[in-house]
């Protein structure tokens, strides 16, 4: 499930894209919490589902040749997530340089309490599918990756991740 109007309550940026999930047994490790791995794949489908609703499904950077290619991570474990939690992973777009790079935020907190349990920035550089190489964005990455107004507005008052 995903949400492009989500309430702001408790979230740490306006406007967040929302992609929700519940806990499974896949993703639970031998200490019976949520692997640290398991984050980043979280990561990466919220990304996915948030450039869909852009307008960006993976079908289309196909057709041009281009995608985004994470380039660095930072990612805060805050608390755990256990078996059968309800989590929703919120995602925002940074601002980029326009051209090349684009970076994201994420927040993932659980349903029942509203928890903080994870925080992560991801950098992204545009490549060009067939070769891997370093591209420039086309057009349509310009429109579709633009940051919201309201987050750009608030990012100087945030903390980093």
């Amino acid at each position: 499930m995903d949400d492009m109007n989500a309430d702001d309550a408790g979230w740490e940026l306006p406007s967040p894209f929302l992609w929700t999930l519940v806990v499974s047994a896949a993703d639970i490790d031998a200490y019976d919490h949520v692997n640290n791995a398991v984050y980043v794949t979280w990561f990466d489908r919220a990304a996915w589902e948030h450039s869909a609703a852009l307008g960006l499904p993976i079908e289309a950077c196909l057709e041009l040749d281009r995608g985004m290619a994470v380039l660095r991570s930072l990612i805060s474990y805050v608390k755990p997530a256990l078996l059968g939690d309800a989590v929703s992973v919120a995602t925002w777009l940074l601002p980029g340089d326009g051209r090349l790079r684009v970076a994201r935020r994420f927040q993932v907190r659980r349903a029942s309490d509203g928890a903080t349990l994870a925080r992560a920035q991801l950098d992204y550089v545009c490549i060009e599918l067939s070769s891997g190489r370093p591209a420039r964005w086309p057009a349509i990455f310009k429109e579709r990756y633009a940051p919201l107004a309201a987050v750009v507005e608030r990012l100087p008052s945030v903390a980093p991740v």
